[in-house]
C-alpha cells in the first residue's frame, strides 16, 4: 500500500558499511538467549516489519500448532526442492523451521534469510522496508496458495476470517437491501476519532442517511427515496486483527503525514454492540489484546517493534529494571546496612547483596571492592586476613561458590541457576550457563526448596520484541503507545474463550514435530560445541617473556646483550588465571632464578624495549589486569638491570633520533654522508648516527650527552623540507631557541625518526651552512658542479651493415637554477654542432644505468625542477622536447613494448584517452574503432584498462615516460572494479626505508591534482595523501589480494613489505578517511566496494588484522599544566566484549601504565572544535536515582569510529579538566566571524534548503527511494 516508504532507522553501531548486514567475527558463535529466555529475530537491514509480524504469529499458539500439524507427507522435504518433479511447499516448511528455532534453539536471535529466500526476495528487497499491514495480507495469501490440497488449506480462514453485512433500509416501504463482505482484518480510521471503540461505533452503529439531494433508488419502490445505510459484524473470527489508518495524505499540501494524536484501545473489548446477532453469551463477543505492532518514526521512515503477551508463559518474565531496582535497594538497605570498612565480611556481603543477580564474578570481586572502599584487598585486608580466595573458603557459612567456582554468592540468598545473567565483562561465559530448551522444556523452572518466589503481579508476561532484543514490560506500558511518533499501528485480539491446555504452559516443545525437535537438538549441540571451542581459544593469550639477564640498558632503552640469543620466550596462558599463577609458572621455567621476581608490561619501540606498569596484585586475573594476546612481559627484580636503574612509565618512553653532524671527508670515504665524498677534490657533507634518549630528558641534557659545548646549535629539519643533493637543492633547518633547552623531548613533540642537526661553532662559518635568524640553510656543493652532455647522431648505413658515428661528449658547467634549454645551447656550442643541427629538432634525454634512453626532459624547467641530478650525463638526441603542458608517452600494439619496438608520441596533458588513442593509432597506421588502451604494471606486463575514455590524461595521473598498450577489442566486461589508490604520507618519515621515501621520487614531478590533504589530528598540519595509481581487480578478489596488487603498482615497486598484513587500507569519502577495510579474506563485494571508490594505503611497522569491533583510535595525552597535547598515538581498542568507557579506560591505563581511576577521557569533534567528555565509570550514584546502564561508546552520542581522536588527562598531575586548546578557540572565533560577515548569505542558504524560511533550522532533505510493490513468489500446487 505504501511501497518502500519506511526506511529502517537502525539503532546501535556497526563497522560494516551502511545498509549492509553486520558481520560477526570469524568463528564467533551466536550469543545464548537473554534473561527472558526468548529468542529475537535478526534484522537483515530493513526487515523489522517482517520480524514484528512473525513474532506475533509465533505467539499465536493456535496458528503455530496448526502450522506444526502439517507433516512432510503433505508439505514435502526441503532437500527435494531443487528436483523438478517434486512439489515442495517451501514457504510453510521454512516457516516451520523458523518457529522451531525461535522456540527451541538456544541463541539470542534467529535469522530469516532462508524464509525471505523462499519468498523470492533479493538483497535489495531485504534492505527495503515495507508496510506491515500490507505484508500481513500478502503473507496470508501466500500461505493459502502454498497449502492448497492439504489439510491446512483452510486454517487461515478458520482463524482469521470474518464477515460484515452492509444494509440499506428504505424509509418508504421498509425494504432492506443487504450485501455481505469477508475480511481477514478490520481497517479503522484514526483521524478525528478518539479511540478504537469510537471508530467501531462509527462503522457498525451509526447510520448514514440518504436524504435531500442525496436520495437512494429503492428496488422495491422503483424510485428515489430516503434511506438509512448501516453495517454490522455477522461472523466473528477467533482472532481479530485491527489495522489503524495512521498514514494519510494532505491534499492541500500534497504530502503524506502520520497521525500522532491520542488513540486509545482497550485491553479487553466486547463486540456485542457491533454485531448483527446478539443472543449469545457475553463470552462469545469478548476479546482480549495480546499483540500490538508499534511504528516509531514518520511516514517516510521509521522502525517497527511489537508488544506481545506470552499466553503460554514461555518466557521468564521479570519486573522491568526501573521497577525492580528501587525495591531491591530498599530491601537490601534494611537487611544489609552500610558496612564498616574495617570488616571485610560485612563489606563483601554488602557488595554481593546489592547485585541484581545476587552474585559476583570471582574475577570482578576485587574491582567491586575497590569501587566500594577505594582500596584493593591486598592493601586493606591481606595482611590480617590472607588472600581473598582463602578468606571466602574460611567463611563458607556465609559465602558459596556457584557456576563451577566462577561466581560467589551469599549462602543465605543464592542466585537462581537459570536467571543468573552472564556478565559482559567476563571473557566468555560458558555454554552451560544457559539452559537447553530442548532438554528442559520448562522455561520457568520450579523454585528450589527453601526459596520463596514472589507471586507474579497482574498484567505480567508482556514482552517487547525489538528485532534481536527481548525485554519484559508491564501491561500498563501498552497505554504509552496511544499517541506520539512511537505509537500503535496494528492490534491483535483473541477470544477470551480460547483457553490454553495445561500441557502447553511453559513448554516450548508443545506439539512440535519430532523431526523439528531433532533439528533443534542438533543445532543446540553444535552451538554448545562451538561455544566451548570459542571459550577455550578466546581465553588463551600468547605472552612474550623477556628475561632481564639477556638485556642491558643503553641510551634509555633495554637492548639485547647478544644478537644471536633469542630475545623473548613465548608462553601460552589462560587469562582467567591469576598473576600469582603466572609468576609460579615462570619460577618453574627458570630453575636458577634467585630473589624477587617482578612482572612488568613492556613494549618494543624503535629505540628498544621499554617498561610500563608492574603487576603487583597476585590475586587479580590476567583479564582483569588488562593482559591481552601479544603482550610483552619483562621478568626482573623490579629495581635494576645489569646494575643500572631502569625508569619505567610512559613519561620515560625512549625516542630514537637521527643525529646529523657536519662531515669533512675525502673522495669515496663514508657511506652515510650526504653530498660529500663524490667531488673531485673532496667535499663537505653530513654524517648520521641513530641515538636513543628518554622522553623526559631535556634538550640541554641531550646536548651534554652528545658531548657538545653550550655554543653549539641544535636544529630540527623544517617540516616538508627536502634533503640536499636531490637535483642540486638545499634543505632548511630550524634552530631551537635557548628556552627550548629546558623542555623535554616529549614537550617538544619529537618522535621516533626525527632528525637533529648539531652545528659546532667552527662549522657555522662554513660555506655549506648559512645561519639567518632561527633558520639554517644547508647548501650542498652540487649547486656549482656540471652536467655531461653526450651527442648521439643517427645511425647511417654502410656497405656491410649499420655503423654508428663516434659519440661526442662535452662537460657543461651548470647549477640547480639553470634552465635546461640553456644547458642544451651551451652543449651545442661546446660540441660545435651549430651548422650540423641547424633546422633540426633535438632534445635532451637522461640515460639509465643500462644505457637506455629515458623520456626527453622539459627544457622550460630548471635542472632542479626537472629532477636532473648534477654530475650526471644527458644525451642530445634528435626529436622534439615536450612542453610543460605536454606528456611524452611510449606505446606498443598488442603486447608489452620491448627495446626498439615501441612507438613514441607527445600529447597534451588535457587530451582525453580517446584523443590519445587516436594519435597513437595514426602514428601506428592503424584503423578502426575496436581498440582500447591499457597501462603497464611494474613487471612490464599488460595491466589495467583505461575505462573512462572521456577522462583527461591529467585526471588519470599519467606522467612522462608512461607506457601504454593498444589492445584490440572492447573494454573489459563488468565484474571488475577500477579503484584509485592513494598513499598515506606521515608528516615525518622514519629513518628506515619507507613507502614515503620510495614514492617521493616518483611524485617529484607530479601535478597538484595528484596530492590531497586531510586533517587527522588536532593541532597538527594537514597530512598529505599522494596518488600512486589505479588498480583493476575482480569483485570476488579478497582484501589480501587487493593489497598484493597495490604493491605491484609502478610507484611502489621498490617498497619492501613482508606481508600484506603490514598495510592498512582506508576508504576515502569526501576527502576524509572514513573507515578501515577489515577481514583479509573478505571479498571486495562483501566489503561493499564499487568501481570508482578511492582508498589509501598506510604502511605499518607491525602486522595488523583488525576484528569487526576493534576500533583504531588516535590517543593524545594532555601536557600537564598546559592547554596542549603530546603527539597522538595509535591505539587498537577491542570493543567486542565491552564497549563502555570503562573498557577504553582500562585499555589506556594498560598502555600508559597508570591507574584507570586517574584518567579522564574525551572525544574531539573536528566539525565543531569541541570535546565530549566520557562519563566516569566509577562514579557514585545517589540511591534515590536510577543507576544508569553502562553506556556504549560505539553508539549515541559518541559513535566512536576509526581515526577518532581521544584526549586523555592524568588527574594525578593535571587538575585541569578542560580539554579545549587554544587552536580550538581560535577556530571557533574565526568561524563565528565568518558567520557574522556572511550572515545574509547563510540565511538565504537555509531558506533555500528548507523552503519554510530561515527561522526553522532543519537538516538536509534525505533522498527517498522509489516505491516498490511488496510481493511473495509462490509455486503452483494444484
Amino acid at each position: 500500500m505504501f511501497g518502500s516508504l519506511f526506511e529502517e532507522e537502525e539503532e546501535g553501531f556497526s563497522l560494516a558499511p551502511s545498509g549492509g548486514r553486520v558481520v560477526k567475527g570469524e568463528g564467533e558463535p551466536p550469543p545464548p538467549r537473554g534473561r527472558v529466555n526468548l529468542s529475537g529475530i535478526k534484522n537483515q537491514g530493513g526487515t523489522c516489519y517482517l520480524n514484528s509480524l512473525l513474532q506475533t504469529l509465533l505467539f499465536t499458539p493456535e496458528f503455530r500448532e496448526e502450522l506444526f500439524s502439517l507433516g512432510p507427507k503433505e508439505l514435502g522435504c526441503l532437500e527435494d526442492k531443487d528436483k523438478p518433479e517434486a512439489k515442495v511447499r517451501v514457504i510453510p516448511l521454512e516457516l516451520q523451521r523458523l518457529f522451531a528455532r525461535l522456540l527451541l534453539v538456544d541463541q539470542q536471535s534467529a535469522s530469516t534469510a532462508d524464509l525471505t529466500d523462499s519468498f523470492g526476495w533479493n538483497n535489495s528487497e531485504e534492505s527495503r522496508q515495507h508496510d506491515v499491514q500490507e505484508l500481513n495480507r500478502i503473507l496470508f495469501s501466500a500461505l493459502e496458495h502454498s497449502l492448497v490440497d492439504t489439510s491446512g488449506s483452510g486454517f487461515i480462514q478458520h482463524l482469521y476470517h470474518g464477515t460484515t453485512v452492509n444494509s440499506i433500509l428504505c424509509k418508504e416501504c421498509g425494504n432492506i437491501s443487504q450485501r455481505q463482505e469477508d475480511f481477514l482484518d478490520l481497517t479503522v480510521c484514526v483521524r478525528g476519532v478518539c479511540g478504537l471503540e469510537g471508530a467501531l461505533w462509527d462503522m457498525f452503529v451509526e447510520e448514514e442517511m440518504f436524504e435531500g439531494s442525496n436520495l437512494y433508488r429503492c428496488g422495491q419502490c422503483d424510485q428515489l427515496v430516503t434511506a438509512a445505510k448501516s453495517a454490522k459484524l455477522r461472523k466473528l473470527p477467533p482472532f481479530l486483527t485491527v489495522s489503524l489508518l495512521r498514514f494519510n495524505f494532505d491534499f492541500a499540501r500534497c504530502e503524506r503525514y502520520k497521525e500522532t494524536g491520542r488513540y486509545t484501545f482497550p485491553l479487553t473489548i466486547n463486540l456485542r454492540p457491533f454485531c448483527e446477532q446478539t443472543e449469545d453469551e457475553d463470552s462469545e463477543y469478548s476479546y482480549e489484546l495480546f499483540s500490538v505492532i508499534i511504528h516509531k518514526g514518520g511516514c517516510y521512515g521509521g522502525h517497527y517493534h511489537v508488544y506481545i503477551k506470552d499466553m503460554d508463559h514461555l518466557g521468564l518474565w521479570e519486573p522491568p529494571e526501573e521497577d525492580s531496582k528501587p525495591k531491591v535497594q530498599k530491601k537490601e538497605v534494611r537487611v544489609y546496612p552500610e558496612p564498616e570498612k574495617d570488616d571485610p565480611l560485612s563489606v563483601l556481603s554488602s557488595i554481593i547483596a546489592q547485585e541484581e543477580s545476587r552474585s559476583v564474578l570471582l574475577d570482578q570481586l576485587g574491582q567491586r571492592l575497590m569501587d566500594k572502599i577505594g582500596s584493593s584487598w591486598s592493601k586493606k585486608y591481606r595482611k590480617f586476613h590472607g588472600p581473598i580466595g582463602k578468606f571466602l573458603q574460611n567463611h563458607s557459612d556465609v559465602f558459596v561458590l556457584v557456576n563451577n567456582g566462577t561466581r560467589v554468592a551469599l549462602k543465605a540468598n543464592p542466585p537462581s541457576p537459570v536467571t543468573q545473567p552472564s556478565s559482559p565483562a567476563h571473557p566468555t561465559p560458558g555454554p552451560s550457563s544457559t539452559p537447553d530448551p530442548v532438554h528442559n522444556n520448562t522455561a520457568n523452572p520450579q523454585p528450589e526448596p527453601g526459596l520463596e518466589t514472589a507471586p507474579e503481579p497482574q498484567g505480567s508476561h508482556w514482552f517487547d520484541l525489538n528485532d534481536s532484543t527481548v525485554t519484559s514490560i508491564h501491561e500498563r506500558d501498552v497505554e504509552k503507545m496511544y499517541q506520539g511518533k512511537e505509537s500503535a499501528y496494528m492490534l491483535f485480539y483473541r477470544k477470551t474463550l480460547l483457553h490454553r491446555p495445561s500441557g502447553a504452559l511453559r513448554n516450548p516443545g508443545y506439539k512440535v514435530p519430532p523431526h523439528l525437535l531433532e533439528m533443534a537438538e542438533e543445532e543446540n549441540r553444535r552451538l554448545q560445541q562451538r561455544r566451548e571451542e570459542f571459550e577455550a581459544s578466546n581465553n588463551s593469550v600468547e605472552l612474550r617473556l623477556h628475561l632481564a639477564p639477556r638485556y642491558r640498558l643503553e641510551n634509555g632503552a633495554l637492548k639485547p646483550i647478544s644478537i644471536e640469543q633469542k630475545e623473548a620466550t613465548n608462553l601460552t596462558f589462560d587469562l582467567r588465571r591469576t598473576v600469582g599463577d603466572l609468576r609460579m609458572i615462570i619460577y618453574q621455567m627458570q630453575d636458577l632464578w634467585e630473589g624477587d621476581m617482578a612482572l612488568t608490561v613492556a613494549k618494543c619501540l624503535p629505540a628498544g624495549l621499554h617498561l610500563y606498569n608492574t603487576l603487583t596484585d597476585d590475586e587479580v586475573s590476567l583479564y582483569s589486569a588488562g593482559i591481552l594476546t601479544g603482550t610483552d612481559l619483562f621478568v626482573w627484580n623490579g629495581r635494576e638491570v645489569c646494575g643500572a636503574t631502569v625508569q619505567i612509565g610512559a613519561e620515560w618512553e625512549p625516542l630514537l633520533l637521527t643525529v646529523v653532524r657536519p662531515y669533512l671527508g675525502e673522495e669515496g670515504e663514508g657511506g652515510d654522508e650526504e653530498g660529500g665524498g663524490e667531488g673531485e677534490e673532496g667535499g663537505e657533507g653530513l654524517s648520521k648516527e641513530s641515538r636513543g634518549f628518554a622522553g623526559r630528558v631535556t634538550l640541554g641534557e641531550v646536548r651534554e650527552a652528545l658531548g657538545e659545548p653550550q655554543e653549539s646549535l641544535l636544529c630540527q629539519e623544517k617540516r616538508g623540507g627536502e634533503g640536499g643533493g636531490e637535483g642540486g637543492g638545499a634543505s632548511g633547518w630550524r634552530v631551537f631557541p635557548p628556552g627550548d633547552m629546558q623542555r623535554t623531548l616529549k614537550e617538544l613533540a619529537l618522535k621516533d625518526g626525527d632528525t637533529l642537526l648539531v652545528l659546532e661553532p667552527q662549522t657555522q662559518d662554513s660555506s655549506v651552512f648559512s645561519v639567518s635568524g632561527d633558520m639554517v640553510t644547508v647548501t650542498t656543493p652540487s649547486d656549482c658542479r656540471w652536467l655531461q652532455v653526450e651527442y648521439r647522431p643517427e645511425r647511417r648505413r654502410g656497405g656491410e651493415g649499420e655503423e654508428e658515428e663516434e659519440r661526442m661528449r662535452a662537460k657543461v658547467p651548470a647549477s640547480g637554477n639553470m634552465l635546461l634549454c640553456e644547458v642544451k645551447q651551451r652543449a651545442i656550442a661546446e660540441l660545435q654542432l651549430q651548422e650540423q643541427l641547424a633546422g633540426v629538432a633535438c632534445c635532451l634525454r637522461q640515460v639509465d644505468r643500462t644505457g637506455k634512453l629515458l623520456p626527453p626532459v622539459c627544457e622550460e624547467l630548471s635542472v632542479r625542477d626537472a629532477g636532473v641530478r648534477l654530475m650526471t650525463s644527458l644525451s642530445l638526441c634528435p626529436g622534439t622536447a615536450p612542453k610543460d603542458t605536454q606528456l611524452f608517452l611510449y606505446f606498443s600494439v598488442g603486447t608489452a613494448p620491448s627495446s626498439g619496438l615501441e612507438g613514441e608520441v607527445i600529447v597534451e596533458q588535457s587530451s582525453t584517452v580517446k584523443q590519445c588513442l587516436k594519435t597513437m593509432l595514426e602514428s601506428a597506421r592503424l584503423e578502426g574503432n575496436g581498440w582500447h588502451l591499457r597501462r603497464l604494471d611494474w613487471c612490464e606486463e599488460v595491466g589495467e584498462a583505461l575505462m573512462d575514455e572521456e577522462a583527461s590524461l591529467s585526471e588519470l595521473k599519467m606522467s612522462h615516460g608512461d607506457a601504454l598498450v593498444i589492445t584490440e577489442g572492447r573494454l573489459p566486461p563488468k565484474g571488475f572494479l577500477k579503484l584509485s589508490v592513494w598513499l598515506y604520507v606521515e608528516p615525518r618519515a622514519y629513518p628506515v626505508v619507507s613507502m614515503e621515501t620510495e614514492v617521493s621520487g616518483t611524485a617529484e614531478g607530479s601535478t597538484e591534482g595528484q596530492r590531497l590533504e586531510v586533517m587527522t589530528a588536532v593541532g597538527r598540519a594537514m597530512v598529505e595523501l599522494r596518488t600512486v595509481g589505479q588498480v583493476e581487480i575482480s569483485e570476488e578478489a579478497t582484501l589480501e589480494e587487493l593489497k598484493t596488487q597495490v604493491l605491484t603498482l609502478p610507484a611502489l615497486q621498490y617498497v619492501c613489505v613482508p606481508t600484506p598484513a603490514f598495510l592498512r587500507v582506508w576508504q576515502l569519502e569526501g576527502q576524509r578517511l572514513t573507515r578501515i577495510l577489515r577481514g583479509q579474506q573478505h571479498t571486495l563485494r562483501k566489503l561493499k566496494l564499487c568501481s570508482g571508490v578511492e582508498f589509501c594505503v598506510q604502511q605499518l611497522l607491525r602486522e595488523e588484522d583488525l576484528g569487526p569491533k576493534e576500533v583504531l583510535l588516535r590517543v593524545q595525552m594532555g601536557v600537564p599544566g598546559e592547554r596542549g597535547y603530546y603527539p597522538p598515538e595509535d591505539l587498537v581498542w577491542d570493543a567486542s566484549r565491552d564497549p563502555s568507557p570503562r573498557s577504553l579506560r582500562s585499555a589506556l591505563a594498560s598502555t600508559y601504565g597508570l591507574s584507570p581511576d586517574s584518567l579522564l577521557l574525551a572525544k574531539h569533534q573536528p566539525h565543531t572544535h569541541t570535546w565530549e567528555t566520557f562519563s566516569n565509570w566509577s562514579q557514585q550514584v545517589s540511591k534515590r536515582k536510577k543507576k544508569k546502564k553502562a553506556e556504549s561508546l560505539l553508539g549515541a552520542p559518541f559513535h566512536l569510529t576509526d581515526g577518532d581522536i581521544v584526549g586523555v588527562k592524568n588527574l594525578l598531575i593535571d587538575n585541569n579538566r578542560d580539554f579545549s586548546t587554544q587552536q580550538d578557540e581560535q577556530r571557533l572565533r574565526e568561524e563565528k566571524e565568518q558567520r557574522r560577515k556572511g550572515g545574509q548569505g547563510a540565511g538565504a542558504e537555509v531558506e533555500t534548503n528548507q523552503g519554510v524560511g530561515p527561522e526553522k533550522k532543519m537538516g538536509p532533505i534525505k533522498a527517498r527511494k522509489p516505491e516498490v510493490a511488496l510481493s511473495i513468489n509462490v509455486g503452483v500446487f494444484r
